[in-house]
């Protein structure tokens, strides 16, 4: 076993503190890598507060890794020593089932999250990114291109691949108008990706004070949500809305600015439910309220690569690592442009 060492929280009602503990020793196909910095995530704090009631304490948070090759298996045929390379939410799947075989292994019933999982190798808990070091699979690492500013690409293994995705999926590019809803961590990412697939975007939002911003990321307008002549402006006419807001809200207002058979996407996982949203707004069009989840490793390879081809990286703001419970309160309040990344270099013993 390899003894690292990392920030954990044990309960829910404590701040994250310093925690040693272990990494398995590598497998045949395993990659170990030095982590330079990792993302942080609104996932992270409703896991570490166990808000969504499914978290084993001590938890080591963290899914939005960028770090350095420092050992390889014996079998391992896809990286070697120094590379530079990224690890998401996911550190295994069954690779049998039909979403794995389809590369969608998000979706796999046995898909073994990067923290907060179990180790199939080891039987303990899977520890996340807040740490100095962490062994991987080689089927779920990343190539990073060194074009990248690795610090911003961070955020690209959750909020990058969480907006990339559906916007994907849903075929989004040239001549579609499309809506993000929210300027946060995932929803400024998502301005930017639908801008380079050539979309018309319109980014809403509740706060005045990001109209310019927005632009600059790539929005041609911005509504201010709370306006409903503004949104009236809007009525029947996007194809696609990317939902991006983690905290329950009226999806009315959204799904009556959709075409017919347009759809609502939900990335954003509210620790309570929305409001039930008016069945007539949806069978009358032909609308859809969707859902997506990340994206699988083939897909999320295909999104750090697009990524470089556009010099596309997240707006970040580096903390150290001992910041991060002043960084928790900071992001509920919105109080960050965009995204926080921790630099582990501040992690020492």
């Amino acid at each position: 076993m390899k003894k690292t060492l990392g920030y954990a929280a044990h309960s829910h009602h404590t701040p994250l503190t310093p925690f040693s503990f272990e990494r398995r020793e590598l497998t045949v196909e395993d990659v170990q890598i030095d982590i330079l910095y990792c993302g942080v995530c609104h996932t992270d704090i409703h896991q570490v507060r166990n808000e969504w009631g499914m978290t084993t304490f001590p938890i080591v948070p963290g899914h939005e890794i960028i770090g350095r090759v420092t050992g390889i298996g014996s079998q391992v045929s896809k990286f070697k020593i120094g590379d530079l390379v990224g690890v998401g939410c996911m550190v295994d799947s069954c690779g049998e089932c039909p979403d794995c075989r389809d590369n969608l292994e998000q979706f796999c019933n046995q898909a073994i999250f990067t923290y907060n999982g179990v180790d199939k190798f080891i039987g303990g808990m899977t520890y996340g990114g807040y740490s100095k070091l962490i062994v991987v699979n080689q089927q779920f690492v990343l190539r990073v291109s060194e074009q990248l500013n690795p610090a911003a690409a961070a955020p690209l293994l959750c909020a990058g691949i969480g907006t990339y995705s559906p916007l994907r999926h849903w075929k989004i590019g040239k001549g579609d108008k499309v809506g993000i809803v929210g300027l946060g961590g995932l929803g400024h990412i998502g301005v930017k990706f639908a801008h380079a697939l050539g979309a018309e975007v319109v980014l809403f939002t509740t706060s005045p004070n990001k109209v310019e911003d927005a632009k600059r990321l790539g929005a041609d307008a911005v509504v201010i949500s709370k306006d409903s002549n503004a949104m009236n402006a809007h009525l029947g006419s996007f194809h696609f809305i990317l939902n991006t807001v983690a905290a329950p809200h009226d999806l009315d207002a959204y799904t009556s600015l959709l075409k017919r058979d347009g759809t609502l996407c939900l990335v954003g996982g509210p620790a309570q439910a929305h409001p039930s949203p008016a069945v007539a707004n949806l069978i009358f069009k032909r609308r859809s309220i969707a859902g997506s989840l990340i994206g699988g490793i083939q897909e999320t390879q295909e999104m750090l690569d697009f990524c470089a081809e556009h010099a596309i990286t997240a707006d970040i703001e580096i903390i150290a690592m001992q910041q991060i419970n002043e960084a928790y309160e900071r992001m509920l309040k919105s109080d960050v442009k965009y995204r926080f990344v921790i630099d582990l270099a501040s992690l020492v013993a």
